[in-house]
């Protein structure tokens, strides 16, 4: 198939936000959702899948507060589907902060391994100072930091240490070297009180990924912080995200803008050479 004929049109694209899955995770139908993940990404047209995979999914510690031995077989697993699709896949490095030490040794053996981002879930609340030595050791390799996000959170949830729009905007205040990506703004919440908490925080970036495709929702959030901070990605849902990437289309973004939220932003934000298929831009 052309890149003429793809759904999501000929232009580059980058899916800020995947996910793979692996033998030792609860779904034993692993090997076939991550060839069909390959296999969209090919119809819609997606030139990276930038991924991640949180430990065990669950089967032998909790998602969101993996072991460090899950952390380990998650993330080898991420960089052996980044090693056999190099022309299509990079990796995030995927660690629980809580034991900062380990985190910390996990991301550079992460970058040594061709990691280009660090992921972080909901291991704990990310306005936490436990955070801080995490964050400047993603810093020091010019990752940018992918984090999952509720929006609004008002209390705790089971199973997880949430965090909501205003949570990182404390933390991309404490280091505003670093480019944060607030994960799935369509993920489920209230996404106008994200864009009321990071619209003046120059160093979040929002991804569009998340089953929830509200009308007005695209317009709302690039009224709030501009084409320039705006990330396509798919996260689960590749369908949700194609009917994103269709409406972008309807939204009033010149063609300019529109490759921003396709593609450039990303490239300027994760390290140089991240995405050596596409032209070489300005980094943040």
């Amino acid at each position: 198939m052309s890149a003429a004929d793809s759904l999501g049109g000929a232009a580059p694209l980058i899916d800020v936000h995947a996910h793979f899955f692996h033998a030792a995770t609860p779904r034993g139908d692993w090997a076939q959702l991550n060839a069909s993940r390959l296999a969209a990404g090919r119809r819609i047209g997606i030139t990276y899948h930038v991924a991640s995979v949180l430990g065990s999914w669950g089967a032998t510690s909790p998602t969101y507060f993996q072991s460090s031995r899950d952390t380990v077989t998650g993330n080898d697993v991420m960089y052996d589907v980044q090693a056999a699709h190099p022309d299509r896949v990079r990796a995030y490095v995927a660690v629980n902060p809580n034991d900062a030490a380990f985190a910390i040794d996990e991301i550079d053996r992460g970058v040594a391994r061709g990691a280009v981002g660090l992921k972080l879930a909901a291991a704990r609340r990310c306005d936490d100072p436990l955070l801080d030595a995490v964050i400047e050791r993603a810093a020091r390799h010019r990752l940018p930091v992918l984090h999952h996000i509720w929006q609004h959170r008002r209390r705790h949830w089971p199973a997880q240490d949430i965090s909501d729009g205003a949570d990182l905007a404390v933390l991309a205040a404490r280091h505003p070297a670093v480019s944060f990506i607030l994960a799935h703004i369509g993920g489920g919440g209230d996404y106008h009180h994200t864009f009321a908490a990071v619209g003046d925080v120059p160093n979040i970036f929002l991804d569009l990924s998340g089953s929830g495709i509200d009308r007005g929702m695209l317009d709302d959030a690039l009224a709030a912080v501009g084409s320039g901070r705006l990330l396509w990605g798919g996260d689960i849902t590749l369908c949700t995200g194609l009917a994103k990437l269709w409406a972008l289309e309807h939204v009033g973004l010149d063609d300019d803008a529109l490759a921003d939220v396709r593609w450039r932003t990303a490239a300027r934000i994760f390290p140089p050479g991240a995405f050596p298929s596409l032209p070489s831009v300005a980094h943040a």
